[in-house]
C-alpha cells in the first residue's frame, strides 16, 4: 500500500469535514465548535498559523490531521486526526502521527498537544507508544468530550 501525505489544499476541504464528521458521529457527537472549524478550516486553522494534512492513496483522500496553534508559543495542537472506516486498520493513522511528529521537529517546536478520550484505548495505547505523557486537564477543555490531555516534547 502506497500512501501519500500532502499539505493542506482548498479542493479537498470537504474531505476534512466529511472525515472528521464521521469520525465525531461514530464514536462521539459533533459540538458546535467542531462544526465551525470543520465547515471552515481555513478561516480556524491554515490563516491562524496551523496545518492540515491530508493521506492519499491512489489520489483518494482516505485519512486527515491538523496541528492547531495554542496559547503557548511553539506547542501545536493535534487534532482533527481521522481515517476512513475502511482505511482503519492498516496502520494509516500511526503513519499520520509520526508524519505530524516528524514535521513538528522540522519545524523546531517545543511539542504537540492533545486532547482526546479514554473511551478511545488504542488511540491513548498510540499516544504512548509515541511518547505523549499525560498531563492534568483543565477545567474549561476545549472540548466536552475529552477527559485526556496528553504531551509530546520533541
Amino acid at each position: 500500500m502506497t500512501i501519500k501525505i500532502i499539505d493542506f489544499n482548498e479542493k479537498y476541504a470537504q474531505d476534512f469535514y466529511k472525515l472528521n464528521i464521521e469520525w465525531l458521529n461514530t464514536f462521539f457527537y459533533v459540538e458546535s465548535y467542531d462544526e465551525e472549524v470543520l465547515s471552515q478550516p481555513d478561516k480556524y486553522i491554515i490563516s491562524k498559523g496551523g496545518f492540515i494534512f491530508f493521506v492519499l492513496k491512489n489520489d483518494k483522500v482516505v485519512g486527515t490531521a491538523a496541528l492547531m496553534p495554542t496559547k503557548k508559543p511553539g506547542i501545536l495542537e493535534l487534532t482533527k486526526m481521522a481515517v476512513l472506516p475502511e482505511e482503519r486498520g492498516q496502520k494509516i493513522g500511526q503513519q499520520l502521527l509520526q508524519y505530524c511528529i516528524d514535521f513538528g521537529k522540522s519545524k523546531e517546536l517545543n511539542g504537540l498537544l492533545l486532547y482526546s478520550s479514554r473511551k478511545l484505548e488504542n488511540a491513548i495505547y498510540l499516544y504512548r507508544k509515541y511518547g505523549f505523557v499525560e498531563l492534568e486537564l483543565e477545567k474549561d477543555s476545549p472540548y466536552l468530550r475529552s477527559d485526556i490531555k496528553m504531551l509530546l516534547e520533541l
